[in-house]
C-alpha cells in the first residue's frame, strides 16, 4: 500500500461515544499511527459490543492500550506517550480531564509541539460548558428539531447523529489547521468544537434568515424552505424527490410534465408566487407524476436536465449503480469476525489507496509495543501490569 498522508502521525485517542471517534478516524484512515487509550475493564466499545457494526465501523485502524489514568504509574505512563504524540483528541467533560490531570496546560507543558484536540457537548467555558451533552439533546438546543419535519407534527429529528458527525468532522479540520500551523512555529495548540457549535454552524441560511431578516424558519416537511418547487413528489410506484424551483428549470420541468400551461398561471410565474401558492403549485404536480413510475420520471427529467433522484432505503442506497461505482464500503479482514464491511472514507485523493489495515483493538492488545516504543523494558511493563496500571 503507498504512503499515506499522514504517515508518521503519532495520535492518541482518548474518545468515547461517537463525535471524538469520528475526527480520528479520518486521521487512522489516512494514515496515522492512532494508539487508542482505554481504562482497564472497558470491555464494550460505545452502541454496542466492541466487534459490534458500530465500533467496528468507528475504532478501525488503531492500536490500542488500557491505562488507568487515575493510577500514579498509568499517569506517568500516559505521560510518556504523550511526550512524544503529535495530537491528542478527547471528549470527555471539561472537569473530567481536569481531574485526571490530562488537560491541555497539563499535556502542552509537557509536550508544547503537541495538538491537544476536544469535542464537548456545549462548549470548554461558559454557563453550561460543565454538562454533558449527547447529539439529540444538541439538535434541540440548536434549533434543528424545530425546523425538521412536517408543519403541525411538533418537532423531529434527524434520523443520523447529525451533531457528532458534523463536531467530529469539522474538529479534524481543525488538528489540520494546527498542525500546518505548527511547522511554522514548532508548537502544538488547543484546538476545539462541540456539539452546539456544530449545530449552530450547520443552521447555515436557516441561521442568518433570522439574523438578517429577522425571519425564524419553520417546519417545511419535505419541502424546501425557500424555493418552490423543490421536494418529494408521489410517482405510480414511490416518492421520488424534483428539483425545479429556479426560473429556467421551472420552464424546462413544465414542459417535461407536458403542462405548459402552468407557464402562463399568474400565480406561478415568479419563484416567490410559486412559493406562496405552494401547497396548490405541489398538488398539481402530483396530480402528474402519480400518472407514471419513479424511473420513468427520473429519465425523462434528467434528459431534460432536471435534478431529481429516487427515495433510497439504506439496501437500495449499497446497491445504487453509482454508490457502487464510488465503492462507498470497504471490507475488512477481522481476526475475530473473519470479516465486516464498514463505510469508506468519503474523501479521495487521486493515487492514494487508504483502507483499513487494523480492525478494532482487543483491549490493550498492543500494549507491550507501544510502551516498549516510549522506553518501557519488559520488567517495567510487567510491573505496571502487576500493579493494576496496565490492564489486559
Amino acid at each position: 500500500m503507498e504512503t499515506l498522508p499522514l504517515a508518521g502521525l503519532k495520535v492518541l485517542d482518548l474518545t468515547l461515544a461517537r463525535a471524538g471517534p469520528t475526527c480520528v478516524r479520518h486521521l487512522a484512515d489516512w494514515g496515522a499511527d492512532v494508539i487508542r487509550v482505554e481504562p482497564p475493564g472497558n470491555s464494550d466499545g460505545f452502541g454496542g459490543a466492541r466487534d459490534g457494526f458500530d465500533s467496528t465501523n468507528l475504532h478501525r485502524n488503531k492500536r490500542g492500550i488500557a491505562l488507568d489514568l487515575k493510577h500514579p504509574e498509568g499517569h506517568a505512563a500516559f505521560l510518556r506517550l504523550v511526550a512524544t504524540a503529535d495530537v491528542l483528541v478527547e471528549n470527555m467533560r471539561v472537569q473530567v480531564k481536569h481531574r485526571l490531570r490530562i488537560d491541555p496546560q497539563t499535556l502542552t507543558a509537557v509536550n508544547p509541539r503537541l495538538v491537544y484536540a476536544s469535542i464537548s457537548g456545549f462548549g470548554q467555558s461558559g454557563p453550561y460548558s460543565a454538562r454533558g451533552g449527547v447529539d439529540q439533546i444538541a439538535q434541540g438546543l440548536g434549533g434543528l428539531m424545530s425546523i425538521t419535519g412536517e408543519p403541525g407534527r411538533g418537532p423531529m429529528r434527524v434520523g443520523i447523529p447529525i451533531d457528532d458527525l458534523t463536531a467530529g468532522n469539522l474538529l479534524a479540520l481543525g488538528v489540520m489547521m494546527a498542525l500546518y500551523e505548527r511547522t511554522g512555529t514548532g508548537r502544538g495548540r488547543w484546538v476545539h468544537t462541540s456539539l452546539l457549535e456544530a449545530q449552530v454552524f450547520m443552521l447555515d441560511f436557516q441561521a442568518t434568515r433570522w439574523l438578517m431578516d429577522g425571519e425564524v424558519a419553520g417546519q417545511a416537511g419535505n419541502d424546501h424552505p425557500v424555493n418552490t418547487p423543490m421536494g418529494v413528489f408521489p410517482a405510480a410506484d414511490k416518492p421520488i424527490n424534483i428539483a425545479a424551483s429556479s426560473p429556467k428549470l421551472w420552464d424546462v420541468f413544465a414542459r417535461a410534465a407536458g403542462r405548459e400551461d402552468w407557464l402562463t398561471n399568474p400565480a406561478w410565474t415568479t419563484p416567490t408566487g410559486r412559493t406562496a401558492d405552494r401547497a396548490a403549485l405541489n398538488a398539481a404536480i402530483a396530480e402528474e407524476t402519480r400518472k407514471h413510475p419513479a424511473e420513468w420520471w427520473i429519465e425523462r427529467l434528467e434528459q431534460a436536465g432536471i435534478p431529481c433522484g429516487p427515495i433510497n432505503d439504506i439496501r437500495e442506497v449499497f446497491e445504487d449503480p453509482q454508490v457502487q461505482h464510488l465503492g462507498m464500503s470497504w471490507e475488512v479482514p477481522h481476526d475475530r469476525l473473519g470479516m465486516a464491511r464498514v463505510v469508506r472514507t468519503p474523501l479521495t485523493m487521486e493515487g492514494l489507496r487508504p483502507g483499513v489495515t487494523r480492525p478494532v483493538p482487543a483491549l490493550g492488545e498492543h500494549a507491550d509495543e507501544i510502551l516498549a516504543e516510549a522506553g518501557y523494558t519488559a520488567d517495567e511493563i510487567a510491573t505496571l501490569r502487576a500493579n493494576g496500571a496496565l490492564g489486559a
